[in-house]
Order: C-alpha cells, then sequence, then structure tokens
C-alpha cells in the first residue's frame, strides 16, 4: 500500500520558482534523498496571458545586447529553443524567418532564446539566413523567468532543461498568449492565427 507524503509548498511571488519539500514517513523504505532526509524539488512558476514579460538584456549572435525594453510599440514573439543547429530547432527558426514578411505587416517582431553562446547563434544564423536576433542565455536565468525551465524525461533518466515555448507579447511588456511545449512547426503559424 503507498504510504502517503507530507507536502508542504511555499510559493514565492514574482516569478520566482516554487519550492516544495517532500518529507518521507518514517518508515518508508523506498524513498531515497540522498544525503538528507528531505528532497527539494524546484519548479518553475508558469506564465499566463495578462502576467508582465519578464525583463531581459541578453548577448546575440553579433555581440548586441538586446532588451526587452527596446521593442517597446511593437509586438514581440519570444520562443525558448533547446540547442542551436539540431533538427526541431532548425524547423523552428525557419518557420520564424519564413514567416517575417507576414509577422513585419502584422508589426511583429521575432527573438529565438536558447543556452548556445554567441558565437554559436552566429553560426546557426548564418547557415539558414535568419535574419532576427538569436541570444545567449548561457545561465539560464531568461528560460527560468519565462518558465520555460523544468525537469525533463528522455531514455528513462530525468534531467533539468529547456522546456521548447513560445510567447506572443504586447507593445506595453503584457504577455498576450503562452505556449508551453509547442511544436518547432507550430511556433509561428501560432502567432499568425493569435493575431488573425
Amino acid at each position: 500500500q503507498e504510504t502517503a507524503l507530507r507536502l508542504q509548498r511555499k510559493v514565492i511571488e514574482n516569478h520566482s520558482p516554487e519550492k516544495f519539500w517532500v518529507e518521507p514517513k518514517p518508515h518508508r523504505t523506498d524513498f531515497h534523498c540522498g544525503v538528507s532526509d528531505i528532497e527539494e524539488v524546484n519548479i518553475m512558476a508558469m506564465l499566463k496571458a495578462g502576467d508582465k514579460a519578464p525583463d531581459f538584456s541578453l548577448t546575440d549572435q553579433n555581440g548586441d545586447t538586446v532588451k526587452l525594453s527596446q521593442f517597446k510599440g511593437r509586438k514581440l514573439l519570444v520562443y525558448f529553443y533547446p540547442k542551436a543547429d539540431t533538427s526541431g530547432c532548425v524547423k523552428q527558426a525557419c518557420s520564424v524567418r519564413d514567416a517575417a514578411p507576414d509577422f513585419s505587416g502584422l508589426n511583429v517582431a521575432a527573438v529565438g532564446i536558447s543556452p548556445d553562446k554567441p558565437d554559436k547563434q552566429k553560426k546557426f544564423d548564418a547557415k539558414y539566413t535568419l535574419g532576427f536576433p538569436l541570444l545567449s542565455d548561457v545561465d539560464n536565468a531568461a528560460a527560468k523567468a519565462f518558465g520555460a525551465w523544468g525537469e525533463k524525461k528522455m531514455y528513462g533518466k530525468t534531467y533539468e532543461g529547456i522546456i521548447r515555448s513560445a510567447f506572443l507579447i504586447d507593445e506595453n511588456s503584457v504577455i498576450l498568449n503562452v505556449w508551453y511545449k509547442v511544436s518547432p512547426a507550430d511556433t509561428a503559424s501560432n502567432v499568425m492565427k493569435a493575431l488573425s
């Protein structure tokens, strides 16, 4: 019979991580917490439409600093991808590139954000002629602020990483739409549908 776990929850405001402490009861023998009998699990807060977009100031593929405030007066697509020049990320970036004329007509700018360093972003941009800012978030601070960082599972292993996500932000830095776990092929088309 499963033994119930006592769960204490502490929520930190302003999109900080929500922290959960799970303490096994003394007679639970199949629960392993390492060196401590308390396991801390961090789950990043998820954003929703109507939230103020988290500010960011990141270096792009050309070594320039790009800030959220630079896009005031325009709508902005911000999307997070795991790794430059991998199959899903190529499909996603190229779909955003191909949507540029439509985005321009709707006064929408776009930026992609990943943990890659600027030199790798530059090669990615050059290889596919992407033509929009690719921002380097090496410490994952922006991803965590947007809730695009969390637990992932692959081949039976659990690890933390980028959760492919996209956000449409209005002219005053307020979030209009949120797409967590977005399909690479749907990133640009979701924006078009949202604004149609």
